[in-house]
């Protein structure tokens, strides 16, 4: 057995040197012989014979001069029908206090994207009951979905509330499973959503995979692609169509940030790493659909101090299908989900695939919305009633199609006291039809504030 010797230690790297002929492969996982439990994994090569290895575990107790064995192995994580209903770490340990995880087999982390043949897509809608979703960036089935927001807009309510009704509403029962991996957020909301899921009766069809923000920057990152290797397995060795859920993107790309940085690695001119585009496209390329099921992915991406063109951000949005934005003004206006609409949209939005209707609703609504912005300067400056007649019309009509798009939640319950509610596509389409064309111009904007259909108007 081939054996190295550490030679220099920076927080969770070690630099690890191999003298003879046979050399570890990248990804392998070498042991400390006088620390057996703990793991190192091979990143890359810093000179011909020695080698920058992330410490996965057990990062205190390795020093200068500890000799290093080579396992010959890759990280790998139990997958199968057994991780369903249980929550574990990236080494595929339970973190759920529910006992050991079995899986049929183990698979490892790292592994190679489908080839192109086998990549198969399909342009369909996949409803979210979700209005405003729904209505102006629906997702995609088989696509990939990303919802952009700073900090506390409204993100993970958001994901936790696509991800019951999308497997509660129309997934119950349909042969479908689901994945999340919560990277770099709050131990919080991962308990939060366990709870949610096991109240709801949704957790014996999810798999979750967590690695928090308190965790270290190689396990952040590795959790992540633990996620896609379960993915991986129950769409090609199951045949399953698989919902794969991610909080957060962009702290994936920032703990591959922090790696670089640690091995002295030259940052690109907007001071992430060099290898991020590289790193984003091998993550989305194994999040494919193939011949054998369906894989649709709704991403949450943070935007650090709300900037939209931060690089981490923007090497994200070439994979999308959907793109949904959560604005902070909207959310300070108490509108919610706090989406701002003219900056989210979908690639399937076309007459073809959601209905002529559907379409020429979204590109007049989209319209007035855009007259709307110039309009409420006018008003902050000199009042609604300077406007001409019409542009009070469109004012007021614009008022209430944003206050329609508001909707309670069902995950959110216990703290709206709003029951939570399912909109039909067709419902939406209709009743924003009929604001825009003037049906409902003698009601209130406030009536339209957090109601399902509009049907509750005329109920009520």
């Amino acid at each position: 057995m081939a054996l190295g010797k550490i030679v220099s230690v920076r927080g969770q790297v070690a630099e690890v040197e191999f003298l003879g002929d046979q050399k570890p492969a990248i990804h392998e996982v070498l042991k400390v012989t006088d620390a057996p439990d703990v793991q190192m994994e091979v990143y890359s090569s810093s000179q011909v014979n020695t080698f920058y290895c992330v410490v996965m575990t057990g990062g205190e107790k390795i020093s200068r001069g500890m000799k290093v064995e080579m396992t010959g192995e890759l990280l790998s994580i139990p997958v199968g029908s057994g991780v369903l209903g249980r929550v574990m770490n990236m080494f595929g340990q339970p973190i759920d206090g529910k006992g050991e995880i079995v899986g049929s087999k183990k698979s490892p982390i790292f592994r190679l994207a489908p080839e192109y043949d086998q990549v198969k897509s399909t342009q369909s809608i996949w409803e979210t009951g979700i209005k405003i979703i729904d209505m102006f960036a629906p997702l995609i089935r088989g696509g990939k979905m990303g919802l952009f927001g700073g900090a506390g807009v409204g993100k993970t309510l958001l994901l936790t509330e696509m991800l019951h009704n999308v497997l509660l509403v129309d997934g119950k029962g349909a042969g479908r499973v689901s994945v999340f991996a919560g990277v770099g957020e709050r131990v919080r909301e991962g308990q939060e959503l366990w709870e949610e899921l096991t109240t709801r009766s949704i957790l014996p069809t999810v798999s979750l995979v967590y690695g928090t923000m308190g965790e270290n920057a190689a396990v952040r990152f590795l959790t992540g692609l633990a996620g896609l290797t379960l993915v991986e397995h129950f769409r090609d060795e199951e045949k399953k169509d698989v919902l794969f859920f991610m909080d957060n993107v962009f702290r994936f790309a920032q703990a591959g940030n922090e790696l670089s940085t640690i091995m002295n690695t030259i940052p690109s001119e907007d001071g992430y790493q060099a290898t991020l585009t590289s790193e984003m496209a091998i993550f989305h390329e194994r999040l494919v659909s193939t011949s054998s099921a369906a894989v649709s992915a709704i991403e949450a991406i943070y935007i650090p101090s709300d900037d939209m063109l931060d690089h981490g951000v923007q090497s994200i949005f070439p994979y999308l299908d959907s793109v949904v934005t959560l604005s902070r003004t909207v959310y300070q206006e108490g509108r919610l989900p706090a989406i701002d609409i003219l900056t989210s949209g979908s690639a399937i939005l076309n007459p073809e695939l959601v209905g002529q209707k559907h379409y020429d609703t979204v590109i007049m609504a989209q319209g007035m919305l855009k007259k709307s912005e110039s309009l409420e300067r006018m008003v902050a400056l000199v009042g609604e009633a300077e406007l001409s007649p019409e542009n009070q019309l469109l004012y007021k009509r614009v008022k209430k199609l944003k206050n329609y798009m508001t909707q309670a939640f069902f995950v959110a319950e216990d703290q709206t006291g709003r029951k939570g509610q399912y909109v039909k596509v067709e419902d939406t389409v209709n009743d924003v039809a009929d604001i825009l064309a003037g049906k409902y111009d003698q009601v209130s904007e406030d009536k339209f504030l957090y109601i399902g259909s509009a049907k509750e108007i005329k109920n009520g």
